[in-house]
């Protein structure tokens, strides 16, 4: 049973994808630690290759998500020691960065943001500082729908697919990190500029050492956002990519179990997220197969399409 969930979960990647089976294997590797807190992101998955030029990222629903008929997403701090410095934030301002009749750009400004923040940000013509929020909305079925969200100032990622027909909003989940990824209290992404074209919704990222990356969003619909991330040069020394995420129990994570694809390999080892340790793997899915009291409907991960040179992009297929 468990194993046809699994599967069901890596076709909504696979099913537009499956050539992503032959690409470049990446170390995987876990460094995730026993938590309490629910609020504290206490897994992380680091992708490290230094052949990489271009990947794939692909947030999709669950495979239980259509069995869902109750969502829950809000905050568990049961164990966490800072919920009151957490709920003492003042509101953050809210600044509208682009905006037409399907997508709009929202940043915003926090007081309290953990790290200082030296990224420039710039939306088609316009720039700004100190952003430390950028959220990309889209209109579907005359909603708007939060679709992907950066932190430039720690370089992390939300994504999430539209929602599915028997749901109305379904929750983030997991981050990601794209970029050469350093440990300052956690791991982070240093990223000196951040720029979104509005017209082929893709972002260019330049890191302080002078190299960068594109992230475009190439595919999103009621299964999966899809981005395509291509490097100017590959990222040596270190990881090129993480996933981070929570979990302190099967029923009270957002990731709880790890499926991957090693190289060569007749099929895929799949093991609970805690005790697996590392793989060389051409595809990586991290997500759930029972529903969780955290954040129920947030999306699986996918990480695959490993390549040693950016790979020729199609149009963008978004639903409308």
């Amino acid at each position: 049973m468990r194993l046809a969930l699994v599967a069901a979960a890596l076709l909504l990647s696979a099913a537009a994808h499956a050539a992503s089976l032959d690409g470049l294997p990446v170390e995987v590797t876990n460094a995730s630690e026993p938590v309490l807190c629910a609020e504290k992101d206490n897994v992380t998955l680091n992708l490290t290759n230094p052949q990489v030029r271009a990947f794939r990222i692909e947030a999709a629903h669950p495979a239980y998500i259509g069995s869902l008929a109750v969502d829950r997403f809000a905050p568990d701090w049961t164990a966490c020691p800072m919920k009151e410095e957490a709920l003492a934030q003042p509101m953050p301002q809210r600044i509208t960065l682009y905006e037409t009749v399907e997508w709009q750009v929202v940043g915003y400004r926090e007081q309290g943001f953990w790290r200082p923040s030296d990224t420039t940000v710039k939306i088609g013509e316009r720039t700004e500082r100190n952003i430390h929020l950028l959220q990309i909305w889209y209109r579907y079925r005359d909603r708007a729908e939060e679709v992907l969200v950066l932190y430039p100032t720690d370089g992390y990622w939300r994504a999430r697919p539209l929602p599915p027909s028997n749901l109305r909003w379904t929750a983030y989940g997991s981050s990601f990190l794209i970029g050469p990824v350093v440990v300052e209290g956690r791991p982070i992404v240093k990223i000196k500029e951040v720029a979104f074209d509005p017209a082929t919704k893709t972002f260019t990222l330049t890191y302080p050492d002078g190299n960068s990356a594109t992230v475009r969003l190439s595919t999103l619909n009621q299964e999966m956002i899809g981005l395509d991330v291509a490097f100017a040069r590959p990222i040596a020394g270190g990881p090129f990519a993480a996933l981070r995420s929570m979990y302190v129990t099967e029923f009270n994570a957002d990731v709880a179990r790890i499926a991957v694809r090693e190289k060569d390999a007749p099929g895929w080892r799949e093991e609970p997220i805690m005790p697996f340790r590392r793989a060389n793997a051409t595809d990586l899915w991290a997500g759930r197969l029972v529903a969780s009291r955290h954040n129920t409907s947030a999306p699986d991960m996918v990480f695959n399409a490993f390549r040693a040179a950016p790979p020729q992009l199609a149009a963008p297929a978004i639903d409308k």
